[in-house]
């Protein structure tokens, strides 16, 4: 993640809790969604994980690459701050793809999330009240190339 990647027209910056880890991602997102799956539940300690993806290679590690703490591999992955433990984003899709915390972003990105994945497996304390669209699993995939 740390090799020149892409660069869109207006670049966000993210960054963990502590403020070891920065990172700078291009504000071109493909798709956005609110993620209810228990794996997403227990790595942000919440009802549910928003998240934006795009191709990993236009996300860049700025700062603290050596304070990464890395579940799974290249291919898939949870990315953490090691000294805070905040989950900053997940390699998906063999790699080509990561799924941003959107809550770890410092600016405001042009996108939204648009729908709910695995409602079927939400938190059963959790009500969502929003009229988005929800899935019992993943979206179904868009004629654009997004899918989560």
């Amino acid at each position: 993640m740390t090799h020149a990647g892409t660069v869109s027209q207006r670049t966000l910056a993210g960054k963990c809790y502590c403020g070891v880890v920065h990172y700078a991602v291009a504000d071109e997102f493909l798709y956005a969604a609110n993620c209810h799956c228990s794996d997403c539940r227990r790595t942000t300690g919440s009802a549910f994980k928003p998240f934006a993806g795009i191709a990993r290679n236009n996300l860049v590690v700025t700062a603290g690459e050596d304070s990464l703490m890395i579940f799974g591999d290249e291919t898939g992955n949870n990315t953490h701050c090691k000294s805070c433990g905040s989950l900053l984003y997940s390699v998906v899709r063999d790699g080509a793809f990561v799924h941003v915390a959107m809550g770890t972003l410092v600016d405001d990105p042009t996108i939204r999330p648009t729908h709910h994945i695995f409602v079927g497996s939400k938190a059963p304390w959790f009500t969502i009240t929003d009229d988005l669209p929800q899935y019992e699993e993943h979206a179904v995939a868009r004629a654009s190339g997004g899918q989560e």
